[in-house]
């Protein structure tokens, strides 16, 4: 366990040197047909050519370019992106969406090699790669002569396709469960494989960067329950209870009476079993339900949500802080510890059209200052609120490396890419908390009526 926690560490520092286990194709014989390097050469060079720095780029046949600002420089790129077919730079040239490379990674149609997370820099400098007007029309002439050449050898369909999404309109509870389905329902065994043993798939609490996750995930839970000052007997809701971790930790290091709602079959099925092996049937509870669909008033002592409310769409906030304040008993105490953005709103750009395209549906953020108002205005008074923006950037870096290092086994329950957009996914948000893009708060608040929350006057108790 020590040199595998040791392995894990050195993965994660070293920031996820290469494409890991993820070996290159090799070029097909439909590859071999491919004509026109020189033209596919000359387009490259034209659509990197304002690109800063030194790029490595690889034709299909193995050709070498190198391309940007400092091309000519004695420093070497730290990873190459590999074109498996002219039709990528075709599309990059003459096409309007600016997830075309990704999507041609997804596809197969485009690899890297050498540093994965180094490459995902490229989404900083996309402008970059815009051209000038008469620059475009030659260009893109260029790009039409090419993918004529190849006509006859152009694949009907891709080597990977990854799924589509649905499209969210209005975060029905059809549409949430469809949303859900979508993201979590990809297998239980997919995710065992880079998660913590408990399978935690929210962000770990690391006191130390040296710390490894299944230690950084079970300090999170404790964190939590001490946040929440749970006792034993009380009654504690987990919105979003995933595979059941927080509700089995609570009740068994707090003996309190737990109760959980989940959107996702497979999920709710493991929890019920994992529940059952730790034997506490009689005081952990799952079900499958909408968190609009929760009955009663007063009901509950403690109620978290742990990377739900992502899900729940902006327009509906006030919705989903009026059903937790309507399940909270006075004096309650709520703990919602969720993604937050570095702008208002969920303005489309590059990173929204990606998450919700490729991973989350329904996904949306927004300003933890606009999250604390809706809060406010639901008659939650927020007591505390602590930032853990770097702990999830370790965290992310942690499932990537386990992610690569189980590729073939990953392979046995997703197709190749599934695994791509994940890997991908997982990635980039790294580089998003690292950067300050997006951010991650626990914000603990008490349902507000007269008095003072039975609740210790300090810290203290967080860390002793």
């Amino acid at each position: 366990m020590k040199n595998q926690i040791h392995a894990e560490s050195s993965a994660v520092t070293s920031g996820s040197r290469a494409e890991g286990s993820v070996p290159a194709r090799t070029p097909s014989r439909v590859a071999a047909r491919y004509r026109g390097t020189k033209q596919a050469g000359d387009l490259l060079k034209r659509l990197f050519r304002r690109y800063p720095g030194n790029l490595t780029l690889k034709l299909w046949e193995g050709t070498a370019l190198h391309v940007g600002t400092n091309a000519a420089g004695e420093t070497d790129s730290p990873f190459a992106l590999v074109f498996r077919s002219p039709e990528v730079i075709c599309s990059a040239v003459l096409g309007q969406d600016p997830l075309s490379l990704a999507d041609a990674y997804f596809r197969g149609d485009l690899d890297i090699e050498g540093d994965f997370f180094a490459a995902l820099s490229i989404k900083d400098h996309l402008d970059a790669l815009q051209m000038p007007a008469g620059e475009r029309f030659r260009a893109a002439f260029a790009a039409l002569r090419l993918r004529m050449l190849n006509a006859a050898a152009r694949r009907s369909q891709s080597v990977f396709a990854p799924a589509d999404a649905p499209r969210i309109k209005a975060h029905s509870k059809s549409e949430n469960r469809d949303a859900i389905h979508f993201h979590y329902d990809v297998s239980n065994q997919f995710y065992s494989l880079w998660l913590d043993r408990d399978m935690v798939y929210s962000c770990a609490y690391f006191e130390s960067p040296e710390v490894d996750l299944e230690t950084a995930q079970q300090a999170k839970l404790e964190h939590i329950c001490r946040k929440l000052a749970l006792k034993a007997d009380e009654s504690f809701l987990d919105i979003g209870c995933g595979w059941g971790a927080l509700l089995i930790y609570a009740a068994r290091h707090y003996g309190v009476r737990a109760h959980g709602v989940t959107l996702s079959p497979p999920q709710l099925q493991m929890a019920r079993e994992r529940i059952a092996q730790a034997g506490l049937e009689k005081s952990v509870t799952v079900e499958l339900r909408d968190y609009r669909d929760l009955p009663g008033d007063a009901s509950y002592d403690k109620v978290a949500s742990v990377g739900m409310f992502e899900h729940v769409g902006l327009k509906n906030l006030p919705v989903y802080f009026a059903t937790v304040h309507r399940l909270l008993k006075p004096h309650g105490l709520f703990l919602n510890h969720g993604i937050t953005h570095d702008s208002e709103g969920w303005q489309p750009n590059l990173s929204t059209e990606f998450i919700n395209r490729y991973v989350f549906p329904d996904g949306q953020l927004d300003t933890v200052s606009n999250i604390q108002r809706v809060m406010e205005r639901s008659k939650l008074e927020i007591i505390d609120v602590e930032a853990l923006r770097s702990h999830y950037a370790m965290t992310l870096r942690h499932w990537v490396a386990r992610l690569e290092g189980n590729r073939s086994r990953a392979l046995q329950y997703v197709n190749e890419a599934t695994y791509r957009v994940w890997r991908l996914y997982m990635a980039a948000c790294a580089l998003q908390f690292a950067s300050g893009e997006i951010g991650i708060y626990q914000v603990l608040a008490a349902k507000r009526v007269a008095g003072i929350p039975d609740l210790p006057l300090t810290r203290r108790h967080l860390y002793c």
